[in-house]
Formats: C-alpha cells, sequence, structure tokens
C-alpha cells in the first residue's frame, strides 16, 4: 500500500507588515478536511507563510505524499532552490548575511524529511477557491491576533 496522500493549501498574512499576523493551512485527504489556523501579535507576513506550511505538516500523521500549494514565492523558492545552498553556506545568504527567519526554515527542511512533499506555487487572487479560502482564514486570524 503506497502513502497517504494529501492534498495541502497554506497562506499567510500580516496587517500591516510587520504587525499583527495570522495564517491558515487546509489539509485534504479522502474527501476529508482539517483546518488549522493561528496567529501572533507581532511577526511579519514571510514568518506567517512559513507557519501555515510548518503546522500542516506538523499535523500529518505517518509519512505522507504531500501537494502543498502556496502563493508564496518566498516559501516555494526558499524550500526548491535556496535552501541547498543556505545550508551548504552555514545558513548564510550569498549578500554573505544570515538567512533570515532561519528557526522556520531549520524547522520547515526538518519536516520536509519525514514526507515527500512536492511544493506547488498557485498565483494569489486569481479565483483559486482553496487559495481563496485560506487567505479569508489567514486575514481572520489576524483579527484574532489583533484582540
Amino acid at each position: 500500500m503506497g502513502k497517504p496522500a494529501v492534498t495541502i493549501h497554506t497562506d499567510g498574512a500580516c496587517e500591516p507588515n510587520p504587525g499583527p499576523g495570522g495564517w491558515a493551512a487546509l489539509l485534504s485527504y479522502c474527501g476529508h478536511e482539517k483546518i488549522l489556523t493561528g496567529h501572533e501579535s507581532h511577526t511579519t507576513n514571510n514568518r506567517m507563510e512559513l507557519q501555515a506550511a510548518i503546522a500542516a505538516l506538523e499535523a500529518l500523521k505517518g509519512h505522507c505524499l504531500v501537494e502543498l500549494h502556496t502563493d508564496s514565492e518566498y516559501l516555494q523558492r526558499g524550500i526548491t532552490e535556496w535552501l541547498p545552498r543556505w545550508i551548504a553556506r552555514g545558513w548564510i545568504k550569498s549578500d554573505k548575511r544570515p538567512v533570515l527567519n532561519v528557526d522556520l526554515w531549520q524547522k520547515l527542511h526538518a519536516l520536509t524529511q519525514q514526507h515527500e512533499v512536492h511544493w506547488q506555487w498557485v498565483r494569489g487572487h486569481v479565483g483559486d477557491p482553496q487559495n481563496e479560502r485560506v487567505d479569508r482564514l489567514a486575514s481572520q486570524a489576524i483579527r484574532s491576533a489583533k484582540e
């Protein structure tokens, strides 16, 4: 029997940036859905994008085949293109400066080693129903951060 196939949609938001932030993840498996959300009182949009992916992968039980959809080029390119070079350089970017959000990148990297993750970038705000849904959920989470 193969690995469970899970589809994940994530989004993070911050208002203003930096400021109160929220994130959301929608996990779909065999017709079932699980929604995860969270917030922080002072953060950045990029941290919320990373946190959404981390929370989604942490929620998985066992080794899964994951298709993770994000509208964040920072998240998608970071994990698929930039991460190997950052690790090789000891978490230093090509401009000789430290990688931002290294705590979350390290956590995300560790989680991706537990699953087979395929990263899909989707253009935000163009009518993709699941992307629009997690966008609304992340925005709602910001309101919780402001309370």
